[in-house]
């Protein structure tokens, strides 16, 4: 029997160790799904609701597996759906390969066979210009095959860069070239065995800095009397090596928000997330240090890190675009960059040619103590927080609940919204657990595909998806009918979905307050109140609605305890205010000064905002309004 194009691409699939593929079918995918038909489901097509949420759980299963993911849309529509996805993928750096399905070839083709753009983007029915739609996402790759010997190029190619560039990448496929017989290329080393090893990523990538730079590097650090380090996503992978340093170095270490799994919380230097969202004491180790070394990150908010001229810096990127150029001529103190200077290579081999340069036995104690000491105060005050009584429930108890009841192979994926202010500061990451959010693009509406993408990565472990109910109107009740179709694939089938239900989109409202001044604009941020649990009861799925707060614990017991998918829904109080770690006394009275002149929720708003910010200035932790036992 004649092999096709279609079975050829999932044969290459397979090559490259590509185990699932994420997407939606289409009269464009329809060559390609009759293979997977002759293939036995290998690599197995696992349907979601919606190609957006499709390319979601592609990321949220290379996030987790550290593999590629993939996914696959059928023509304009499914292409363009794809988008928000793939640009998660490319912002969070994450190799993802999109694979289209075209209509046939139109008839105006050009003299080569492929298809022109004028045409495509000129009636055809159900078609766009996929070069056009894809030029910035894809940048790093984006091919259409047009005949059948392009296709072991072209494939190979798009994974080995979306590896290598940690990148989203798109194969365009007409309907008709997939039936097409395959024909293998004259050349034979191009059907030989994909490489480097698709089990091992990392092997793309092997550079590291001149020993010179370290030196370099090691001066500064050994300068700094307080010392600070920001810890990325991209040093996932090199824990106790940045534990090593931090020991060596006496610095405290904050997170960014991709970076929560990287260094166990439990450490008494980890202050935590930084950034709006962030913690007090990484608001402080930021404000007051003299030295920042950052490791894997790119974090964008200046005003979060040290002022320019007040300390040194190191940066360690594995991307050389992620690193500030050198200065060419000497600058003032005041004028000159932060960090001078920049390592490019591997966080985890830089960092084992780093530390044998660093000095620590002469180094104080007052600083590293200082760290602690506010680690521990924001921890009381955290605490505090989220006893304070509400109306029904404060939303900041329900993350510090679910903390010490968190499995140890617990896998957390949180949406974009108020809810991801209690994930950052109120959850503790241990060792054996993950973590992610859509840390650049902030989608709304990754959580639940990205905990199904989970599922697929490690089947043997629970996901928890903490999700806003705006996220969870935009797809999430969706993608609960994709848990409940496939809870029998999973060895472990506890995927945990709570609902932070406070009848608002409560981050732009509170962003409309604080930055604009201006009071809720209730036809836009009020949102309906749907009985969630009751859907997710109504696909046989474990589901317990939260009134009280003293059933808080209990509920995340039942889900945390069901023998499947569940959701809990927890009915939260939308005028407790996410307060920046730096708010002040006249930012909280300019704030509710603007909402005297008409938020809905005026009164209520002021009082919590008021009573969360005075926990700060308590003694002791018995000083909280505890209500919840």
């Amino acid at each position: 029997m004649s092999v096709r194009v279609s079975d050829h691409v999932l044969r290459r699939l397979r090559a490259w160790g590509v185990e699932h593929v994420f997407g939606y079918p289409g009269s464009g995918l329809r060559g390609l799904l009759a293979a997977w038909g002759r293939a036995g489901d290998e690599p197995r097509f696992v349907q979601a609701r919606h190609e957006e949420t499709s390319a979601l759980q592609a990321v949220g299963y290379a996030k987790f597996s550290g593999r590629l993911g993939v996914c696959a849309a059928a023509s304009g529509p499914g292409a363009v759906h794809l988008l928000n996805g793939l640009y998660d993928a490319k912002l969070d750096h994450v190799p993802v390969l999109a694979i289209v399905g075209t209509t046939d070839r139109a008839t105006e083709g050009t003299a080569d066979g492929s298809t022109d753009a004028t045409a495509v983007s000129g009636g055809l029915r159900r078609e766009v210009d996929l070069h056009a739609l894809f030029a910035d996402v894809a940048s790093e790759f984006m091919a259409t095959v047009t005949a059948p010997e392009q296709l072991p190029d072209v494939l190979d190619r798009a994974i080995r860069t979306a590896y290598a560039r940690r990148c989203p990448t798109v194969v365009v496929i007409p309907a008709d070239i997939q039936d097409l017989v395959y024909a293998a290329p004259e050349d034979e080393f191009t059907t030989s065995v994909p490489g480097p090893d698709h089990d091992d990523p990392a092997a793309v990538t092997s550079d590291v800095p001149s020993d010179e730079s370290l030196r370099q590097a090691a001066e500064i650090l050994n300068s700094g009397d307080k010392v600070a380090i920001l810890a990325g996503q991209g040093a996932a992978g090199a824990r106790a090596e940045v534990e090593r340093i931090a020991e060596l170095l006496g610095a405290g270490v904050a997170k960014a928000l991709l970076g929560k799994d990287v260094l166990s919380d439990e450490l008494p230097y980890v202050t935590g997330a930084i950034g709006p969202l962030g913690t007090r004491p990484s608001y402080e180790l930021m404000r007051d240090c003299d030295t920042l070394l950052t490791i894997g990150s790119s974090f964008p908010y200046a005003q979060y890190l040290p002022e320019s001229g007040r300390a040194r810096g190191v940066r360690i990127d594995v991307d050389p675009r992620a690193v500030d150029p050198q200065p060419v001529d000497p600058q003032p103190v005041g004028m000159r960059p932060l960090y001078e200077v920049n390592l490019v290579g591997d966080a985890k081999e830089t960092l084992r040619r780093l530390i044998p340069l660093v000095r620590g036995a002469e180094r104080g104690r007052e600083w590293f103590d200082t760290v602690c000491a506010n680690v521990r105060r924001w921890d009381e005050v955290s605490e505090r927080r989220a006893r304070l009584s509400a109306d029904p429930i404060n939303p900041e108890y329900v993350a510090r609940v679910l903390d010490p009841l968190l499995p140890p192979d617990a896998i957390v994926t949180c949406d974009s919204g108020s809810v991801t202010t209690w994930y950052a500061r109120c959850l503790s990451m241990r060792p054996g657990m993950r973590a992610s959010l859509s840390g650049t693009l902030a989608t709304m509406g990754c959580a639940v595909p990205y905990a199904i993408g989970a599922k697929f990565a490690h089947p043997d472990r629970p996901a928890i998806a903490l999700v806003g109910d705006g996220a969870m109107q935009m797809n999430g009740l969706a993608e609960l009918i994709t848990a409940a179709k496939y809870r029998d694939r999973w060895q472990d089938p506890r995927l945990v979905v709570a609902v932070w239900n406070n009848r608002d989109l409560n981050h732009g409202t509170w962003e409309l307050r604080a930055t604009e001044g201006a009071p809720s604009f209730l036809p836009s941020q009020q949102l309906p109140d749907v009985p969630y649990a009751r859907f997710a009861r109504s696909l046989g799925l474990t589901a317990v609605r939260v009134e009280r707060p003293e059933d808080v614990a209990a509920a995340w017991r039942t889900a945390l305890e069901a023998d499947g998918p569940a959701l809990v829904e927890f009915l939260t109080d939308p005028a407790v205010p996410p307060l920046p770690p730096h708010t002040t006394w006249e930012r909280l009275e300019a704030t509710a000064a603007s909402m005297l002149a008409g938020d809905a929720d005026r009164g209520a708003v002021i009082r919590q905002g008021l009573k969360a910010k005075v926990q700060e200035f308590l003694p002791g932790r018995e000083q909280g309004e505890d209500t919840h036992g």
